[in-house]
């Protein structure tokens, strides 16, 4: 069995029965919290000034929803996860940035992004070790390491330490998190 198929099926299994023991779906029971400060963007255009990394983006559900599509909220402020090989950019090959799909921050490169077999995009590291905040999530009877942005505390997947070299790290993202944005 080939390792793309190997993965799918796993999470037919795994991730349903997680979900049906913990009895909350993919919702763990509170998202994160953002930092302060406020920006307004749009998901089909880029911010037309785009707030420094230092600049917090914080809003209410009620504004996320009006901005965000349904599954992007249910990613970014809720936790949730899209199934594997849905997502827009898991077989991404293009060059370029990806960003936060809810402040517009620039994540991650094309340049570290590798095909890991698992059905979403994956990343060696990201652009700026200051473009994410790591927190341990202990949801699903497991601990494991969420992946937020920064800037807006959008939840965007978790890391693994099965990655390739140089440092051994698999950002595993959710294309719902995330725009490309493509290099000329």
């Amino acid at each position: 069995m080939d390792r793309r198929r190997k993965w799918w099926w796993a999470g037919l299994i795994v991730v349903p029965l997680v979900a049906l023991a913990a009895g909350t779906g993919d919702k763990p029971a509170s998202a994160p919290k953002p930092a302060q400060g406020s920006e307004k963007t749009s998901e089909a255009s880029a911010p037309q000034k785009a707030p420094s990394p230092s600049e917090k983006v914080v809003k209410t559900d009620e504004e996320w929803r009006q901005q965000l599509t349904p599954e992007q909220f249910h990613i970014l402020r809720e936790q949730g996860t899209e199934r594997a090989f849905t997502g827009k950019y898991w077989n991404n090959h293009e060059k370029g940035v990806y960003r936060c799909a809810a402040c517009g921050q620039v994540l991650f490169s094309s340049d570290t992004k590798f095909e890991s077999g698992t059905g979403w995009p994956s990343f060696w590291q990201p652009v700026s070790p200051a473009a994410v905040e790591l927190h341990e999530d202990n949801s699903f009877f497991m601990t494991r390491t969420e992946v937020l942005c920064s800037r807006c505390g959008g939840h965007l997947g978790h890391v693994f330490p099965d990655g390739p070299e140089p440092t051994g790290l698999r950002y595993c993202m959710n294309s719902g998190a995330l725009t490309f944005e493509k290099k000329p």
